[in-house]
């Protein structure tokens, strides 16, 4: 047992001495806790299971606290969980979830941190930067538990093919080009790159006369597409939300990073279209990168589970820079307790053994990075096992330092109003050309802040 899990056993330990009395009258007043699954992951069968394992072990471990877990399908889970809290029948505690899972209930989570200081946890054991995710403002929500670093995956033998050197797996490296020239890895390096990467039926790439882009058979670089927030931040950190709680603000860097995306399809064409996107000939189970002909790739760590339909030979590298800036948009699940548990304390009790001596089992049913540093060497040992080409997972491990704060996924104003319309133009500059972004960017705004308004 590390010693972070030494801190959070005794804590628990302590918690427990300090509110009973005798074994049968703890058992006469055993206070019930419910779990309330799932607003992330966690509804899997085999991952119902190893949650309702660790249950019964924190059963057979004191008799003062009994869990029932609640499992709610992810599609129903915001619903159920709202009503709920509205009928004053919320949970005690809630999880795995990321933060926009969070951002969606904003308010009703309980401050853990003077539960924290009360019980000495060391926040220093996990990777730096990873507890800052489950912070809003002054309030500590979450204890890191589960984190998944954006990184940049690459196909290494499409590189070797065009003759040109891998991206660098270090930060701060910079790129080098076949004639000797050194550039910075940013994302304009990696425009030049992946305009060589991007390949014809006849074999040209993008950068050469006759280059025909009705007909690509190979494109050097896709972005994370499914979200307009996380485009923006991997170009920096940022929010919608100016910081008064009532004016929308585009970062500069989010509207450089989707004008990026816009002309990266529409005008110099290293990134596919939304209907280019939709064939199944680029649409490898939900991500173009696995389908084995894209160069480049942003994704989270979690996309592992299907980069194997990218060949043997690709790799992660680091996240390119914007204007000096490194910025990985990264997913980070925790538990939350609500802020209107009746058992607050009791609540801390059992999160502590979740993501302390519990953690290791949950991690692996999850298939999480862990946040705790520790952990991380046989976590990845486990996943690189699943693989048989060699992966630089210390890439992972030092994205974690350049993980976007404020989150992309961070409460708003109008939180669910303002995703649908983030969605709504997200889909328009995936399949319509000749678009002017200026004017796109201020409509975007200016719709939101109607949402906001009103």
């Amino acid at each position: 047992m590390n010693r972070v899990w030494t801190t959070l056993a005794a804590t628990a330990a302590a918690l427990t001495l300090a509110a009973c009395g005798s074994t049968v009258e703890s058992q006469a007043k055993a206070v019930e806790l419910r779990w309330f699954c799932c607003l992330g992951t966690g509804e899997q069968a085999d991952q119902v299971k190893a949650q309702q394992k660790v249950i019964d072990r924190f059963h057979a471990s004191q008799r003062r606290i009994r869990v029932k877990l609640e499992v709610v399908t992810y599609n129903s889970a915001r619903d159920t969980l709202s009503t709920q809290i509205a009928s004053g029948n919320g949970p005690d505690l809630a999880g795995p979830m990321g933060v926009g899972g969070a951002a969606a209930f904003h308010g009703q989570w309980l401050d853990l941190g003077p539960l924290i200081k009360e019980s000495g946890l060391d926040l220093s054991s996990y990777a730096e930067g990873s507890a800052d995710l489950y912070r809003i403002g002054s309030v500590q929500e979450g204890i890191p538990f589960a984190i998944y670093p954006s990184t940049l995956f690459y196909k290494a033998d499409l590189f070797e093919e065009a003759g040109l050197a891998e991206p660098p797996h270090k930060y701060g490296e910079k790129y080098k080009w076949p004639d000797g020239r050194e550039a910075e890895w940013n994302y304009e390096t990696l425009k030049e790159v992946a305009l060589k990467l991007t390949v014809d039926k006849n074999g040209k790439d993008a950068t050469e006369p006759g280059f025909d882009a009705k007909n690509v058979v190979q494109y050097g670089f896709e972005p994370a597409r499914d979200d307009l927030r996380y485009q923006g931040a991997a170009f920096a950190a940022g929010s919608l939300d100016s910081g008064d709680g009532k004016t929308v603000k585009i970062p500069d860097a989010w509207g450089d990073a989707w004008r990026y995306f816009y002309d990266g399809m529409w005008k110099d064409r290293f990134i596919m279209t939304g209907p280019v996107f939709q064939t199944d000939q680029f649409n490898g189970d939900g991500a173009a990168f696995f389908s084995g002909h894209v160069a480049m790739s942003v994704n989270f760590l979690w996309s592992t589970y299907g980069v194997a339909g990218a060949g043997k030979d690709w790799d992660l590298a680091a996240m390119p820079s914007h204007k000096g800036k490194t910025t990985s948009p990264t997913s980070a699940d925790t538990f939350r307790i609500l802020a209107g548990s009746k058992h607050p304390k009791e609540a801390f009790e059992f999160l502590s053994y979740l993501v302390g001596p519990a953690s290791a089992e949950l991690l692996t049913a999850y298939s999480a990075m862990p946040a705790r540093t520790a952990d991380q060497d046989a976590f990845f040992q486990k996943l690189g096992a699943q693989f048989t080409n060699t992966v630089d997972w210390q890439v992972a491990k030092d994205s974690v330092q350049f993980a976007d704060n404020p989150h992309s996924e961070s409460h708003t104003p109008k939180y669910n109003q303002t995703l649908t319309i983030l969605g709504t133009y997200r889909s328009r500059w995936m399949t319509k050309g000749g678009l002017d972004m200026d004017t796109e960017l201020k409509k975007l705004r200016d719709e939101i802040q109607d949402v906001w308004n009103g």
